[in-house]
């Protein structure tokens, strides 16, 4: 699928459209994202600030998008663990930049190329426009080639 139909369906999709959140960009090669969480008045917490939810939301799904495209349908991908620390308080629009480099990729190829499920971790920071850090995230997950794409 292209890179610009995915990001737009990303964007018409229920937990995003609803909530401010704005997928910016997808390179073609999947290999890079770009998220943005607009401040909404559904995505305000108590005090005024970005609601710790959506700022995971906004995160969650793109390392397992971006290996799922990168790595093919011979490997099976999912989200096995997420964490979030909030670092300062999130106002107006906050980013998450996601940049999925040839030497994870690879380094996810060889461990798998046996048949051995790999759990890497990932991370990145949710940034305000000042390019402070309002949250780091960390997510695992969970990769193993396919029985019959084995031995190749």
């Amino acid at each position: 699928m292209k890179a610009s139909l995915f990001r737009h369906g990303l964007n018409l999709w229920p937990p995003f459209l609803f909530t401010g959140i704005h997928v910016a960009a997808v390179s073609p090669d999947y290999r890079h994202a770009r998220v943005e969480l607009r401040m909404r008045p559904w995505n305000r917490n108590y005090v005024g600030t970005h609601f710790g939810g959506s700022l995971f939301a906004m995160t969650d799904p793109f390392w397992m998008l971006l290996a799922m495209h990168a790595l093919g349908r011979d490997y099976y991908v999912w989200d096995k663990a997420g964490a979030i620390e909030f670092v300062k308080p999130g106002r107006g629009i906050v980013a998450a930049d996601f940049r999925l480099e040839e030497s994870r990729l690879d380094e996810i190829r060889q461990a798998t190329a046996g048949g051995d499920k790999y759990l890497p971790w990932f991370e990145n920071d949710v940034v305000d426009t000042q390019g402070d850090v309002v949250a780091r995230v960390r997510k695992q997950l969970y990769v193993r080639l396919k029985p019959d794409k084995r031995g190749r």
